[in-house]
Parts: structure tokens; C-alpha cells; sequence
């Protein structure tokens, strides 16, 4: 019976996607959007049955050899499955109103069922052929979601995500072939499956293909030196899908590094390394220089995307840290930055649909006529920021904590100089996130003395945009204040 449920999810979506492509009957809003909305309910019904009951495996073809294509239900495919149902399902609502002023909707809503079919097919993956085959489909698929006006820029910046990604592929494919003679399987086992025999004089070659995978698969989470496919993909696509960019395709990057480093690899093999260092000082550029670039951006889309860049890479970071208590500040943030981010694009599609500004300094004055709208962008912020209670105040001192205690740990012959510069940047990383993000608010909701209240008209009364943005905000806040359940979950995955 739970093998039949983890079919759902995978392949409902995928057949929907199909269908909405090539039925007469679909090419209508009227019957697409109920059609939509059914296969994301029972999509999201489906992932939550599988995170409530016993962990399974279903195995598709090449049973018993190490190219099986298999799915499994273990505690990391359930938080990355349920969350991403979740998010597409309220986000869906959302676009229902906001794809109003876009055309060739049969189109885009049929690539996005497809896409998160192999999101699902990607969480709930197996073995590590299943994992890659899955992350190439769906970035082939998410790639009409880029490029959906097919406007020059909507052309240009989708070849830039398309050339990025492939490029990380091959760097990961590189490594996995270096890791292959090593496995006993490629079946993902908690502690890795790399043979300490076949291994033995080989750790170099080893470490340079786990290092090439690293550098592949956070090509999708946007960390340094392949992060330039971000800014320039999330301001030309609908909103709806720059919040699953942002929120939900780059974590499939993470997913992957979790996959290879923890369940194929082995983090035993890697702590300690060159490839550690390395990995962590990668992160640590990366969050300052988000965070730094967006703080420059004046366009709303763009800041949030280097605002992207920067967040994501805290979750690489906990992951590159190697201890039980980053990683869970990791998963913490995963989950967190997904609501907040979610809400942000969203708030920033809002304002784009009802205004036509997309400049930050544009925006004075909006507050008072979009109060809801800023109020959900003010907390989401704050959410962003790190101020208690929102959620992300909880991951962020997971990591900080984690990287200070780590210095004290004498095998882990992690430099004393990393240990303090984590929080260091985590702290200024904060401030930056701030100053983008909080004037932003200000501007909004104290215009000054002499901008003209008379002529306000109240523009965020459109249900289907407002409602979706608070589902997202009140997530984003309340996780925090409620998050003992999600930290007692996350410390019992096996990793």
C-alpha cells in the first residue's frame, strides 16, 4: 500500500503536466485552475501520508544492481517533499490571480505540475543514478518556467540557468565517476558506502570528485563561483516561479549535497580536509557577498535574489561544518527560508502586479495603500534578519553556536580562524540583511510629510494574492515560536 502512495506524488503531477499541455479541454483558466488545484491537493495529501507512515522503498527498474532506479521515504525525503508540496500548492493560489497580465498559461501551468513531480522524484530518490537523472529532468523542465514571456531577456537569462546548470552536472557526473570505484553500492546509506579497501590509496582522486560534486550540485543552491545564474533568471520570471527558485529549486541543490556527502561519500572521509576548508570558506564568501550585492540592488527581484545567494549558502554552511548540531541549523533553515523567501518574492510579485514598480526606490508611499502586503514583507523580514522569535533567529544560532563550539573539538582540525569568522559574517550578513530589507518598509509606510495622502486608493484587496502571502508570513513566524516539534524531528534523521 506505500508503495502505491509513493507513486502519487511522482507521477500524478507528471501525467497532469502532460494533460494540461495537450487537452483541448485544459487550454481554458476555467478548467485549469480546478484542475491544477485538485492534483496539487492530492499531491500534498500524498506526501503527508508518506511523512506519517513507515518508511518505504520502491524499486522501478535494475533491482539488485547498483544503477536501480529506486524512491525511499526516509526522514530527509519527507521534510524536503513536504515542504515543497506545500509551497507549490500556496503559491499556485497565488498565481491563479498574478498570472493574469502573463499569456500561454496551459503552458506554464503544465510545465509547473511537471516539475514538481520531479522535485517529488528527486526528494524521494533511492540511489544516487535516480538522484541525478531526476535533478537533469528537472532542471530541463524548470527552464520553460524562466523563460515563460520569451522576451529577449526571458531567452537570455534562460540559456544563463540552462548553461550554469549543465555546467555543475558535469562537474557533479565527474565526480561521481571518481567515487564510483569506491562504492560497494550506490544505494544512499547513512554513513556513506565507499569501500575503505578499494579507497585506500586513492583519497586524492576521492577528495577532488567529492570537491567537483560539491561545486556541481551548489551550482543550484547558488553558492560561489556559480551563483550569476540567480540574479539574472528571478527578475524576468513570473513571480510564482521566482519563489520557487528561490524557495524550492535551490534547495534541491542542498538535497543533493546531503545525498552525496552524507549517504554516499561520508562525511567521516571529508572532515578535516582540504575539501572542508575549502567548502566552508566557499559559504562564507558567498553569504557575505549575497548579502553585500543585495544590499547595492535597487530592483526589488534582483535584491531578493542575491538575498538568495547569500541565505542558501547558511544552509551549506551547517552542512560543511559536519556536526550534528550545524546540520540541524541547516535543516532549520531550509524549512525557514523557504517561508520567508516564499513570502518576499510573492510580496514583491504583488506590488509588480498592482503598480508596475520594480525598483526599490520607487516604492514610497505603497505602504499605505498596500498595508497588508508590507506588513507580510516587514515580518517576512524580520524573519530574514534573524530577530526573535521568527523562525530564522532559531537556525541561525544553531549555526553560529555550532561553528563556535567546533573550535574546541581537537580532531576536527578545523582552523581556529573559521570558527570565529562564521559568526563574524553570520552577524554582518544579518545587518546587510537589514539595510536591503528594511528600507524597504520605511519608505512604504513613512512616505514623509510632504507626500500627498488624499490620493491613496487601496490596491491590496485582491484575495487570491493577499491571502497566500500571509499563509507564508504567518509560517515564516510561527515556526519559530512552535519549533520544538520541527527540532525534534530534524535530530532524529539519520544522516
Amino acid at each position: 500500500m506505500n508503495e502505491l502512495i509513493l507513486l502519487i506524488p511522482i507521477f500524478l503531477p507528471l501525467a497532469a503536466g502532460i494533460a494540461a499541455a495537450f487537452l483541448p479541454a485544459l487550454k481554458r483558466d476555467r478548467a485549469l485552475y480546478p484542475f491544477v488545484t485538485v492534483v496539487l491537493l492530492v499531491n500534498a495529501a500524498a506526501v503527508i501520508a508518506l511523512a506519517c507512515l513507515p518508511e518505504t522503498r520502491l524499486t522501478i527498474l535494475g533491482a539488485g544492481t547498483k544503477f536501480a532506479i529506486a524512491f525511499q521515504t526516509d526522514g530527509i525525503a519527507r521534510l524536503f517533499s513536504v515542504i515543497s508540496s506545500l509551497a507549490w500548492l500556496i503559491t499556485a493560489v497565488y498565481s491563479y490571480r498574478y498570472m493574469e497580465h502573463e499569456d500561454a498559461h496551459p503552458r506554464f501551468y503544465a510545465f509547473y505540475l511537471i516539475v514538481i513531480g520531479l522535485i517529488n522524484a528527486l526528494d524521494y530518490s533511492a540511489t544516487l543514478i535516480t538522484m541525478y537523472l531526476c535533478y537533469e529532468f528537472m532542471t530541463l523542465c524548470s527552464l520553460p518556467l524562466v523563460l515563460h514571456s520569451l522576451t529577449k531577456e526571458a531567452i537570455s537569462a534562460g540559456l544563463k540557468y540552462l548553461f550554469y546548470s549543465i555546467a555543475g552536472a558535469m562537474m557533479a557526473l565527474f565526480g561521481f565517476f571518481c567515487m564510483y570505484a569506491y562504492a560497494n553500492t550506490l544505494d544512499f546509506t547513512p554513513g556513506g558506502v565507499m569501500d575503505s579497501a578499494l579507497l585506500a590509496g586513492h583519497e586524492p582522486l576521492f577528495l577532488a570528485g567529492v570537491f567537483a560534486v560539491l561545486i556541481g550540485l551548489c551550482t543550484k543552491a547558488g553558492m560561489f563561483p556559480m551563483h550569476a545564474w540567480l540574479p539574472t533568471a528571478h527578475p524576468i520570471a513570473p513571480a510564482p516561479a521566482s519563489a520557487h527558485l528561490s524557495a524550492v529549486i535551490t534547495k534541491a541543490g542542498v538535497l543533493c549535497v546531503i545525498r552525496t556527502v552524507f549517504f554516499i561519500a561520508g562525511a567521516d572521509r571529508i572532515a578535516g580536509t582540504w575539501v572542508q576548508y575549502t567548502w566552508i570558506i566557499l559559504t562564507l564568501i558567498t553569504i557575505f557577498m549575497g548579502s553585500m550585492m543585495a544590499y547595492r540592488e535597487r530592483g526589488i527581484k534582483k535584491r531578493l535574489a542575491y538575498s538568495t545567494v547569500s541565505q542558501v549558502s547558511y544552509a551549506l554552511l551547517g552542512l560543511a561544518l559536519l556536526t550534528p548540531e550545524a546540520i540541524v541549523g541547516s535543516l532549520l533553515h531550509v524549512v525557514f527560508h523557504m517561508a520567508a523567501k516564499s513570502a518576499l518574492f510573492l510580496c514583491a510579485g504583488s506590488i509588480i502586479f498592482e503598480t508596475g514598480k520594480t525598483r526599490t526606490d520607487e516604492l514610497r508611499g505603497l505602504g499605505i495603500s498596500m498595508p497588508v502586503t508590507f506588513w507580510c514583507w516587514t515580518l517576512a523580514a524580520l524573519t530574514l534578519i534573524g530577530i526573535p522569535p521568527t523562525s530564522a533567529f532559531l537556525s541561525k544560532w544553531y549555526l553560529a553556536t555550532a561553528a563556535l563550539s567546533f573550535a574546541g573539538t581537537a580532531a576536527s582540525g578545523l582552523p581556529a580562524v573559521i570558527s570565529w569568522l562564521a559568526p563574524v559574517i553570520l552577524l554582518v550578513s544579518a545587518l546587510l540583511t537589514a539595510g536591503y530589507l528594511l528600507p524597504v518598509t520605511v519608505s512604504g509606510f513613512f512616505p514623509g510629510r510632504e507626500f500627498d495622502r488624499t490620493k491613496v486608493t487601496r490596491l491590496d484587496q485582491k484575495r487570491g494574492l493577499t491571502i497566500p502571502v500571509c499563509v507564508f508570513t504567518a509560517a515564516a513566524v510561527l515556526l519559530g515560536i512552535y519549533a520544538e516539534p520541527l527540532i525534534r524531528f530534524l535530530t532524529q534523521i539519520s544522516l
